[in-house]
C-alpha cells in the first residue's frame, strides 16, 4: 500500500471519520497475506499514524499516558479491548510538535483502538509456539539436567509477554544466551537485539549513550541515537546492571518507567518500542538491603526473574556441553574425551562456569596432537589431583583393593577407630570393612632398570596378534 492510498489531512477533513477508517483497513490487506504478524502490526502504526497526521504511532503493552504534554508534543494513550486480563496493551500517539489533537483526531483514534484488537488477536493466533531452537544467531542451551529443563520452561512462558526481566547468575553461567532466547523466541525477534555492557559505561557519556545526542550539541559533535533508539522495535540487554552509579540509576529508572528518552539537547523525549531485559552477577535484593542500589529501580527490573545455575549445580551436563564445543570446534578431525580426562573435568569445580568450560576446550583443540584427548591434554588446574594421587598409583599398576584398604584405613582413623560410624562414611558394609582392612598392600616390585608403565596404557597392537588356548 503506498502513501497516496491514504487520504491527506486536508482531503481527509473533507469527509466523515468512517472514509479515514476505511483508508486505515484497507492499508492492512497486503500485510494480512504475510505470515509475519509483526508486519502487519507496523503496517496498522503506520497507517494510523499517517490518518491523523501524528508524528509516532504505537501499540504497547503497560500503564495508560493518557493527556500527557511533553515538550510542543502530546501523547494520547488509548486503551485496546482485549479479552486477556492478565495483558494491558494501549495506543500511543505523539501529535507532531506544536498541535495538539482536534475532536475529528480523536475520535479515528477511537476506532483506531478498536481495529487493534483485531490486529493483536491476528498476531497472536499466526505467533508459533514458543521453542528454543535459535535462527543461527546464538547458540543453543545446551544441558538436560532438570534445572536446564526449568530453565528453558520459564524462558518460553517468559517469551509470550513483554514484561521486563531480570537475569541472575554468576560470571560466565551464559545470562547473555539467555536474554538472547527470550529475544528470539518472541514476537519481537524479527526486530534488533542491542546488548549494553553498563559496567563499561563512563558516567559522563551514559547519557549520549544511553539515549542519543542531537546534532551539533557541543562544537564537533554529530548527532546519533543512543542504544534505546537502536534497540526500538526490539530487546535491549542491560547487562552488569549492578555496576551503575547512583546518579546512573536515577537517569535509567526514568527512561524504563516511562519507556521514553529525550536526546542530549533536545527538546522534547518520544517514546520507544522496546522490552527491557537486565542481568546481573550479583544479588540486588542484598544490594538494595545494604544501600547500594535503588530500590525504585529494583522493583521495575525485577518483575519477571531468572536464575541461571552455576555449573557445578549441573554437573551431569559438563560432559554435554564438552562435547558440544568439541563437536563445534572440530576441523577435519574429530576429538573424543578419554574416560580419565571425562573424570578429571567431572572432578573440578569450574569457578569460571561454561565460559571456562568453553576456554579449556579451545585450548585442547588448539594445542592436542591425538584424536583421543588424555589427561596430561588438560590444564594443570584441571589435573591437580589426578597428577599427585591417580598417575603414581596407575604407574605403580596398584590394585583396587589396595586403593580400597588404604582408604578405608584413613577413614577409619578420621572416625577415632569407630567402625559403625567408618561403615555409614564409606556406605559400606561391617564385613566390608573388615576385609579392607585385613588385607595388606603388597606394592608391585619393580625390576632394576624397568621403566614406569606409561598412563594410560597404550592400545593393544592387532599386527601379529594371537589367541592363547
Amino acid at each position: 500500500m503506498t502513501d497516496n492510498a491514504v487520504p491527506s489531512r486536508g482531503h481527509t477533513r473533507h469527509r466523515d471519520r468512517r472514509t479515514g477508517f476505511a483508508a486505515l483497513v484497507t492499508s492492512l490487506i497486503p500485510a494480512l497475506y504475510r505470515a509475519e504478524g509483526a508486519l502487519l502490526r507496523r503496517a496498522f502504526e503506520e497507517a494510523t499514524r499517517r490518518v491523523v497526521c501524528a508524528e509516532r504511532v504505537v501499540l504497547r503493552d503497560g500503564p495508560r499516558e493518557a493527556g500527557i504534554q511533553r515538550g510542543l508534543a502530546q501523547i494520547v494513550s488509548l486503551e485496546v479491548p482485549s479479552s486477556d486480563r492478565t495483558r494491558s496493551t494501549y495506543l500511543d500517539a505523539t501529535s507532531v510538535a506544536g498541535r495538539r489533537f482536534d475532536e475529528w483526531d480523536a475520535q479515528m483514534l477511537g476506532l483506531a483502538s478498536q481495529l487493534a484488537a483485531f490486529v493483536l488477536e491476528v498476531e497472536r493466533l499466526r505467533a508459533p509456539r514458543p521453542v528454543l531452537v535459535t535462527n543461527g544467531t546464538a547458540p543453543p542451551l545446551v544441558g538436560s539436567t532438570s534445572v536446564m529443563r526449568a530453565l528453558r520452561q520459564r524462558i518460553e512462558r517468559v517469551a509470550c509477554t513483554d514484561f521486563t526481566v531480570l537475569i541472575e547468575g554468576e560470571s560466565g553461567t551464559g545470562k547473555e544466551l539467555v536474554a538472547r532466547q527470550v529475544h528470539e523466541t518472541s514476537r519481537r525477534r524479527s526486530g534488533p537485539f542491542v546488548a549494553v555492557n553498563c559496567a563499561a559505561l563512563v558516567e559522563s557519556l551514559l547519557e549520549a549513550e544511553l539515549f542519543g545526542i542531537e546534532e551539533r550539541t557541543a562544537t564537533g559533535v554529530r548527532g546519533r541515537r543512543g542504544k534505546f533508539e537502536h534497540a526500538d522495535g526490539g530487546t535491549l540487554f542491560l547487562d552488569e546492571v549492578s555496576d551503575l552509579s547512583t546518579a546512573a540509576q536515577a537517569k535509567l529508572l526514568r527512561a524504563i518507567q516511562d519507556l521514553a528518552v529525550e536526546r542530549v539537547g533536545g527538546q522534547g523525549s518520544h517514546t520507544v518500542d522496546i522490552r527491557i531485559v537486565a542481568a546481573t552477577n550479583r544479588s540486588l535484593r542484598g544490594m538494595v538491603a545494604s544501600g547500594a542500589f535503588r530500590a525504585d529501580l529494583f522493583y521495575r527490573l525485577s518483575g519477571v526473574e531468572l536464575q541461571v545455575p552455576p555449573l557445578r549445580a549441573r554437573q551431569p551436563d559438563i560432559l554435554e556441553l564438552a562435547d558440544y564445543f568439541l563437536e563445534r570446534y572440530r576441523g577435519s578431525r574429530r576429538l573424543e574425551l578419554s574416560s580419565p580426562a571425562r573424570d578429571a573435568l567431572l572432578a573440578y569445580p569450574w569457578p569460571g562456569n561454561v565460559r571456562e568450560l568453553q576456554r579449556v576446550i579451545e585450548g585442547i583443540v588448539a594445542l592436542t596432537q591425538n584424536d583421543h584427548i588424555l589427561i596430561e591434554d588438560l590444564p594443570m588446574a584441571l589435573r591437580n589431583d589426578f597428577e599427585d594421587i591417580l598417575l603414581p598409583s596407575a604407574a605403580r599398576a596398584d590394585t583396587m583393593r589396595a586403593w580400597g584398604s588404604r582408604y578405608a584405613r584413613l577413614v577409619l582413623h578420621k572416625c577415632a577407630d569407630n567402625k559403625r560410624r567408618a561403615c555409614d562414611v564409606l556406605g559400606i558394609s561391617y564385613h566390608t570393612l573388615q576385609a579392607y582392612l585385613r588385607y595388606r598392600d603388597r606394592p608391585r616390585r619393580v625390576a632394576d632398570g624397568e621403566a614406569p608403565r606409561p598412563w594410560p596404557p597404550p592400545p593393544p597392537s592387532s599386527k601379529g596378534a594371537t589367541i592363547e588356548s
